[in-house]
């Protein structure tokens, strides 16, 4: 796998999505693009809300990406532009500090975030000119990571910009923390497969260090995306970050129940690090030590010996201070299950036994209840058509991406793909007017798509 993105020479003519970009390009700024940039989508076959709790994932990226195309000039501002007229132009100055509202998110901070990442990385006093437009063909708020995907073109592009270099993983790792300017506490899974991502291979993505091994997925079945048409903007709730929090507080309380210093751990994976425990034992360890009721921010701070000004301050993040209420044995107890649901798949692709087929999907159907009952990150159409794709043919299903919302992921036998794609449609989209108009974005096989990349026309 190479160090650092490619940069990749590509014939235009017959790339329709390629020449209607250059040629808006044109019309906008009235000069050429000197480059083009791409970050892929991702879709999380297994491993969901792990990731920021230390533990590993395995999604793959998708063919669905962000497309930017990009000229570099003098001007002393950067212009941002989208093909989509929904979302507004913004200009900036190249010598202006970077601001972000995370009140209230709009399309542009996302590339504010990468662009910024790279201004802090390079200690860049002032940036370079430019102006750029993009185009994304992965559905918004569906839990494919358009998001992120933004983030980690922003960042690749303001990199070829100003003329500076940084690995795969070394943008990868910068990208996932500079999302968090926004306020998402992601975990970088994201990122790293936005990047690391190579075509044909699902990836095992594992952090500290940063590391991706490939997986060779089953012949005989193929994914299928398929989005439930509820949209949920993870920055602009608190959802997301409560999960966190409540990972976080869990762990804090597990190791203080076994006497360790509670202070520097803020992951699940820490304390079984420290505990040098498996996941069964950290799962039996979870209904031994927390209660299934909720714990109030009293019992907790009780338990933590620490005031609720330092709760706020070093365990809360800013838009979860209104929380009163946490689930830390349901969080928990997700987690050690999840992380041992990935290990396990991996397992199974790589034994290529002649049941692997239906033990993947039986592990799906797993991560879906746990997500739905446990971790409580599913929506009643998400559930409803989870339940639609395992009655049209697929042997599993479940929630990909952050939830409450987005998309469902499903592994179908090749030679059922056709009848389970009417099936879905006939059930669960054509008898609402809403999802039928969206279906040519929503209903989709989904093939293992390549990383981020520098394209320029040959």
């Amino acid at each position: 796998m190479a160090t650092n993105p490619p940069k990749v020479k590509t014939v235009f003519s017959g790339n329709e999505r390629l020449l209607n970009l250059k040629n808006t390009f044109e019309s906008k700024f009235g000069e050429s693009p000197q480059f083009y940039a791409y970050a892929p989508g991702r879709v999380n076959l297994i491993g969901e809300h792990i990731d920021y709790c230390g533990y590993s994932v395995l999604p793959m990226a998708i063919e669905q990406n962000i497309l930017a195309a990009v000229s570099v000039n003098r001007s002393g501002t950067i212009t941002l532009a989208n093909i989509n007229p929904q979302y507004r132009d913004f200009t900036l100055s190249c010598s202006e500090e970077i601001a972000i509202d995370r009140e209230n998110p709009k399309w542009h901070y996302y590339f504010l975030c990468g662009l910024k990442g790279i201004q802090e990385e390079f200690g860049l006093a002032r940036l370079a000119g430019m102006s750029c437009l993009v185009d994304g063909t992965i559905p918004p708020s569906s839990g494919l990571s358009s998001s992120s995907a933004l983030v980690c073109c922003a960042g690749l592009v303001t990199m070829e910009a100003n003329q500076k270099s940084l690995s795969k993983v070394a943008l990868a790792e910068l990208c996932a923390k500079c999302e968090r300017y926004i306020g998402t506490e992601g975990g970088g899974m994201d990122q790293s497969i936005s990047f690391l991502a190579e075509r044909g291979k699902a990836k095992l993505i594992e952090f500290k260090p940063l590391r991706a091994t490939d997986v060779k997925l089953p012949d005989g079945a193929v994914f299928v995306i398929s989005n439930c048409c509820v949209e949920m903007n993870k920055a602009a709730t608190s959802h997301f970050n409560i999960r966190v929090v409540e990972c976080r507080i869990a762990a804090k309380m597990l190791a203080r129940a076994r006497g360790l210093d509670s202070s520097g751990l803020l992951k699940l994976a820490q304390v079984q690090t420290e505990l040098k425990a498996s996941l069964e034992e950290m799962l039996a360890l979870v209904d031994e030590v927390l209660h299934p009721e909720e714990y109030s921010r009293e019992e907790i701070c009780q338990a933590l010996d620490v005031t609720s000004e330092q709760f706020s301050t070093e365990v809360l993040s800013s838009n979860t201070q209104h929380v009163t209420h946490f689930k830390l044995h349901q969080r928990a107890k997700h987690v050690y299950g999840e992380a041992a649901r990935v290990l396990r798949f991996q397992c199974v692709c790589s034994s290529e036994g002649a049941d692997s087929i239906q033990t993947l999907g039986e592990l799906m159907n797993q991560s879906h209840v746990s997500c739905r009952d446990l971790y409580e990150c599913s929506c009643p159409q998400l559930d409803q058509l989870v339940d639609v794709c395992l009655k049209s043919g697929a042997v599993g299903s479940r929630l990909t991406g952050a939830g409450w919302g987005g998309c469902a992921v499903s592994m179908v036998p090749s030679e059922k793909v056709d009848t389970f794609l009417q099936a879905v449609r006939e059930s669960y989209f054509l008898p609402d007017p809403r999802r039928a108009a969206m279906e040519g974005l929503s209903l989709f096989v989904s093939k293992p798509g390549g990383g981020a990349a520098i394209l320029l026309e040959e």
